[in-house]
């Protein structure tokens, strides 16, 4: 929508899927609105009209029986799971009503299954211990079921609360209306449903041991949910507390909350820095491995830009603050993983739409299992058993964890790895990508010129005197006076191979030609071939495409190229590229046979050579019209459209915020490897999202059949259920291993 206003608000007494997909409904409902509640994080991501107020979308939430409010700053990390649910009380209160229930079901639970354990009277104190486990400790359940069934609505809460109270007032009418009470009592344990005499079956086992199940499954969810959260929330942490601020001489240490753009701040050896900015003084290597998850510290010196969250390892720096709060980097990346995952795949559209219907539909076939059993066996024991089992068994939590589960954590360990996903939507075009187009300039090669090869002309050109020393210290003295990316690159070659460069005692430089001047009493000549042969210097034929030619005294001498560095990592990047099935393609806008020698140094047998900034995306779209999908990595201000124009824009964090913003992955570090690490990790997570959706799919499918058949006792079906939702968080949490 254009000309709106987005909002973030923290959704509190979500129980399931169905649930966020109420609040979902409610809130598209509105005029003006569209918005994505995300079960896992409790989050609604809303866009909505300027005319909608924050107020009424609350109001809203509240109406359809849940909480709502804008979410709070981040809380520091815990430094331990015992100091988490501390500081956790939702977690705390949680792992108190289980224990309590644990404690007070087990007796039951065992008094129901072993018969030798069963004494006389032993049904009385099940009863006993059993009422606070159905009362208190289900109680949330209770609550959850009749709010929403006030709004006239069904969610996982029904199902529990229906199942469990239906089996706890059934015990109830047996033993004081009925045969259970009797003396002498003896209760089997069947597996299936359970086909005693109905005035004198009980059901408490299955009352207490269906609500601690299912209060370990969601205390386990819930643990698993905050470890998927982590990383987003020790990216969140990265940044500085406080800051040493210059005030004239004198430093000042404030909280970095109030640290403005322009202020100048003191970084010592083993601190953060505070945010992004520029080195004014002093010089240090930089950790930024909890930022990029690159290990090697990068030095910096002078006029170096850093960023804030990288830690300072060994000098003193003074930085000129560049941006702050919202604005910096670190910031920028945690807002892309949290709008990540907040987001939802397409997969997750549908199983959210298969949860909003999926509990009326079970509540209808529960009653149909009582009503079909009654009618074929006139058992109302069986019947009850059954029809309780396909209550419990049915919740489709795992539906509603399989998708954001799987997202949290890889989108979070992508951010560890300094791979930041925009969406989820981009983990399908991965699947489908099958070429990568590789911008060569700052991708594969380094941006920075550099001498590749110096060759000396003999015979009538030269003479046997010069060599490959004479010939560089004549030119890069000569060069060392030029501002030209060429002439730098020869000076500094020749420096390091011949020490201290003599100075020229006149230079010249010749517009698009090259340089002339006197050094060690000779006219020295270097450049194109027209120069020299301006100069009437016979000139041999250059010995690559672009070669800067070398003259002194009337004679040509030799010959210089100068090529852009192929980066060390390149090859290895295209290997692994390849090893995904993607057929790599070097695009450029250099000379086709200086792309063809790159190309050739990194394994790459397509080049696309002498494209204008402009003709890129032009390029994608042919290759694309050719019927590949296409991925395209790049950095520059002139790779943006062709990013945006990729079925996947991969682009590097050390590059343009234009390409960055264009692109549907971010590579916090400027290595081509990450692009591989960055197209399977999202492969990775999207398996993992279909493995879930096809464990939560096919554990409903074949569990409400056999509950409908008398098939489970709903004891055992409660323990399907709640770990039908760990085995999915669990699965989803192996993400954290990706490397």
């Amino acid at each position: 929508m254009t000309g709106t206003t987005v909002t973030e608000l923290t959704i509190g007494g979500m129980t399931c899927a169905s649930c966020a997909a109420r609040v979902e409904k409610k809130l598209n409902r509105m005029d003006g609105v569209t918005a994505t509640v995300n079960y896992a994080t409790e989050k609604a991501h809303v866009e909505h009209a300027p005319h909608v107020g924050v107020d009424e979308l609350i109001a809203t939430v509240v109406k359809t029986g849940y909480t709502a409010e804008e979410p709070l700053p981040p809380e520091p990390e815990p430094e331990s799971e015992e100091r988490a649910e501390q500081e956790d009380p939702e977690l705390a209160r949680l792992r108190q009503r289980l224990t309590v229930s644990a404690l007070l079901a087990a007796p039951v639970v065992l008094l129901a299954m072993v018969p030798s354990l069963q004494f006389d009277n032993w049904q009385w104190l099940s009863l006993t211990l059993a009422s606070p486990v159905v009362v208190w400790g289900g109680l949330p359940f209770h609550r959850a079921a009749w709010t929403n069934a006030r709004h006239g609505a069904a969610t996982m809460d029904t199902l529990v609360s229906v199942g469990t109270l239906a089996a706890y007032g059934w015990s109830l009418w047996a033993l004081f209306l009925g045969d259970a009470g009797m003396p002498g009592m003896r209760h089997g344990f069947d597996l299936t449903a359970d086909r005693s005499q109905a005035s004198s079956a009980i059901y408490l086992e299955v009352a207490a041991g269906v609500v601690t199940f299912i209060l370990l499954g969601r205390y386990l969810e819930a643990r698993a949910k905050r470890k998927a959260g982590a990383a987003l929330r020790a990216l969140m942490e990265l940044g500085a507390k406080d800051v040493a601020v210059l005030r004239g001489t004198t430093e000042v240490r404030i909280p970095v909350t109030e640290l403005r753009a322009g202020d100048l701040f003191v970084v010592r050896p083993g601190e953060k820095i505070a945010t992004d900015g520029t080195v004014t003084a002093g010089a240090s290597a930089v950790d930024a491995s909890l930022l990029t998850g690159e290990s090697m510290p990068v030095d910096v010196t002078e006029g170096s830009e850093v960023t804030g969250g990288c830690v300072n390892v060994s000098g003193r720096l003074v930085v000129r603050a560049a941006a702050v709060g919202a604005d910096t980097r670190l910031a920028r990346m945690a807002k892309l993983v949290e709008d990540a995952q907040n987001g939802k795949a397409e997969v997750q559209r549908l199983a959210d739409r298969i949860s909003a219907v999926f509990v009326p539909a079970v509540l209808l076939v529960a009653l149909g299992t009582l009503v079909t059993w009654l009618l074929l066996t006139d058992d109302p024991t069986a019947s009850f058993t059954a029809a309780v089992a396909v209550l419990i068994i049915a919740c489709p939590c795992a539906l509603g964890l399989a998708t954001p589960t799987a997202l949290m954590v890889g989108t979070g360990r992508g951010a560890q790895l300094g791979i930041l996903i925009k969406g989820p939507e981009v983990l399908e075009s991965t699947r489908r990508v099958d070429t990568v187009v590789l911008d060569k300039t700052g991708m594969v090669t380094t941006g920075r010129m550099s001498l590749r090869k110096v060759y000396v002309y003999g015979g009538r050109y030269g003479t046997d005197s010069t060599d490959e020393t004479e010939l560089l210290r004549l030119a890069g003295a000569l060069e060392h006076s030029s501002e030209h990316p060429v002439a730098r690159a020869v000076a500094a070659a020749a420096a390091e191979r011949c020490g201290e460069l003599p100075v020229p005692k006149t230079f010249e430089n010749v517009p698009g030609l090259g340089v002339r001047g006197s050094v060690d009493g000779h006219l020295v000549l270097v450049g194109r071939a027209a120069l020299l042969t301006a100069e009437g210097v016979e000139v041999p034929g250059a010995p690559e495409p672009g070669a800067v030619h070398v003259a002194w005294d009337g004679v040509a001498r030799g010959a210089l190229t100068v090529a852009d560095t192929v980066k060390d990592t390149s090859a290895e990047a295209v290997a692994r590229l390849r090893g995904l099935g993607l057929r790599p393609v070097l695009l450029t806008g250099d000379h086709r046979a200086v792309a063809e020698a790159v190309a050739a140094e990194v394994g790459i047998d397509e080049v696309i050579a002498d494209v204008l900034p402009e003709e890129k995306a032009g390029v994608i779209r042919r290759l694309q019209g050719e019927g590949g999908t296409v991925a395209m990595v790049g950095d520059g201000v002139n790779d943006a459209a062709a990013l945006a124009t990729a079925d996947l824009g991969l682009a590097m964090g050390t590059g343009t915020d234009a390409a960055i913003e264009a692109s549907d992955l971010t590579l916090v570090r400027g290595d081509l490897r990450v692009a591989a690490d960055a197209i399977r990790l999202s492969r990775r997570t999207l398996a993992t999202i279909k493995g879930n959706l096809a464990w939560a799919f096919g554990y409903n499918v074949a569990a409400l059949p056999l509950a409908a058949a008398g098939l489970l006792n709903p004891m055992i079906a409660g323990l399907a259920m709640a770990f039908s939702s760990v085995f999915v968080v669990s699965n989803s949490l192996r993400l954290r291993r990706f490397t």
